[in-house]
């Protein structure tokens, strides 16, 4: 056999097998990749030819549906919302000119109709065009209007937001998300209005629920009280001094007001949160303990949100130059909902809400969803909450029935005592971080109602207020929120 002539022909067959391969990279091994690509364009183009499904909420009212536009066999599908900017938010966006984000990204295959195959093949083998499946949001839209109207009042600094969260502990249902400042969809599809929104230093496109991370101040505490109750470490009557001030990791650190309170049980300390005593709990743990619940309750990883993952935040403690920290941080400080530049905690409201959900849930925690139903365009339903998903046994239902008891001590006679939701017991954690020393403030409050058959959690927060407190401007907000939903 001729040698020269089988290495050209080894060549070929070399040159051939590459073409194919990279032909066949683009067109199946990285056709997925490829279409999510958001530099790709194509199948958004090609998708303004499909009826996009309609979006409404919990209680019937419709949130964005698709229009036609121009005439012909194949007409162009245009988004509208209806409700302007009360769902802006966690909805999105869904336009070939800006591409899409939110709710209208995370369920974009059901909105479609590509997550209905069955259904696909039928419409290809009668030659008719494909329709997305209607879906019903587990929001509701009172509770979001209350939310809105409610964050928007507590706005006192210009060019700060505020965020809030309410889940259903039971089924992770999502029943309100708020976002200040917001944005109408409608507005995005203009690309002057989309420069606009772009360039706003208030960052109204910002999903602040679930992007935005705070130093959530005392209602942490209610995580370092979960981690001593399950841990065994701690239970509710144990006794520590908590003077003030008091030395924790070689820095002296007061209690609100200076005030000293002696030998006090876990309790009482979560009651009046009483900063010496948890920073005393957070270094008799430790931080590998510390961590380690913080992780069963969802902290060092985006939350397990039908949400898109560019659009989420993972709380936990952070370090100067911005990474997530597990060691080496001022676990005292931590523990109150503090740090330093060695670690700094900080969690999105999102978190929070978890955080009240899984002790309102016995101490399990759910995956948050949107997604109540989706309905094909026949009516049939292919997917829906049911009794939801479970996250993560956090902690033991004891040591949840001893904190849920201790969180209502706070709303009995604590921090939170001035608040009411609908005549009924309910659990709470205030918080307020001290942003700098001139007094400005972020006012935190998280809680679950009734105490004893928990229905909603709630977390919120408002960014900046001078001089004022979780109790005072963050818990009013939440117990209206939550007693919407109780209603």
């Amino acid at each position: 056999m001729n040698r020269p002539i089988v290495r050209i022909y080894v060549l070929v067959l070399l040159l051939l097998a590459t073409l194919v391969y990279f032909t066949s990279k683009w067109a199946v091994f990285d056709a997925e990749e490829l279409e999510a690509n958001r530099d790709n364009r194509r199948p958004l183009i090609e998708e303004q030819q499909i009826p996009r499904g309609s979006i409404a909420t919990a209680d019937g009212v419709l949130v964005a549906e698709s229009l036609p536009e121009g005439g012909g066999r194949n007409p162009v599908y245009v988004r509208r919302y209806p409700q302007g900017s009360l769902f802006g938010n966690p909805v999105g966006y869904s336009y070939v000119e800006v591409e899409r984000t939110g709710i209208e990204l995370s369920e974009n295959d059901l909105l479609i109709g590509e997550e209905n195959e069955f259904a696909t093949i039928i419409d290809q083998l009668r030659d008719q065009q494909p329709e997305g499946a209607n879906i019903t949001l587990t929001l509701d839209s009172e509770a979001q209007r209350i939310a809105t109207e409610g964050l928007q009042s507590a706005i006192s600094v210009p060019g700060t937001g505020a965020a809030l969260v309410a889940i259903e502990p039971a089924t992770g249902a999502v029943r309100a998300m708020a976002s200040i400042p917001g944005f109408d969809p409608n507005e995005v599809q203009n690309p002057e209005n989309f420069k606009a929104l772009t360039g706003d230093e208030s960052a109204p496109l910002l999903n602040r629920p679930t992007q935005s991370t705070y130093p959530p101040g005392s209602t942490m505490k209610v995580v370092t009280a979960a981690a001593a109750l399950d841990s065994g470490e701690f239970e509710p009557s144990t006794v520590l001094n908590a003077d003030s001030p008091k030395e924790i990791s070689g820095v002296e650190l007061q209690n609100s007001g200076g005030q000293s309170f002696g030998d006090i049980d876990m309790t009482t300390a979560l009651t009046n949160s009483v900063n010496t005593y948890w920073a005393q709990v957070g270094e008799q743990l430790g931080a590998d303990t510390m961590v380690t619940y913080m992780e069963r309750f969802g902290f060092y990883s985006d939350p397990e949100l039908d949400y898109p993952s560019d659009q989420m935040a993972p709380s936990g403690v952070y370090n100067s130059d911005g990474d997530l920290v597990r060691e080496g941080f001022d676990v005292g400080r931590v523990a109150i909902g503090q740090g330093g530049a060695e670690g700094q905690l900080l969690a999105t409201a999102t978190q929070m809400a978890e955080v009240a959900a899984a002790i309102g849930n016995g101490g399990v925690l759910m995956k948050p969803t949107f997604l109540q139903e989706a309905k094909d365009p026949d009516g049939r339903t292919i997917e829906e909450l049911g009794g939801g998903d479970e996250q993560d046994r956090v902690i033991s239902e004891e040591s949840a029935a001893q904190l849920s008891e201790m969180m209502t001590n706070v709303t009995r006679e604590g921090t939170a005592a001035g608040l009411s939701v609908a005549g009924v017991e309910f659990a709470g954690k205030t918080g307020t971080a001290e942003i700098d020393l001139e007094g400005t403030n972020q006012p935190w409050f998280i809680m679950f109602a009734p105490t004893q058959d928990p229905q909603i959690a709630v977390a919120a927060t408002v960014e900046r207020c001078q001089g004022c407190f979780g109790g005072e401007v963050a818990g009013p907000i939440a117990t209206q929120v939550a007693e919407s939903l109780l209603d």
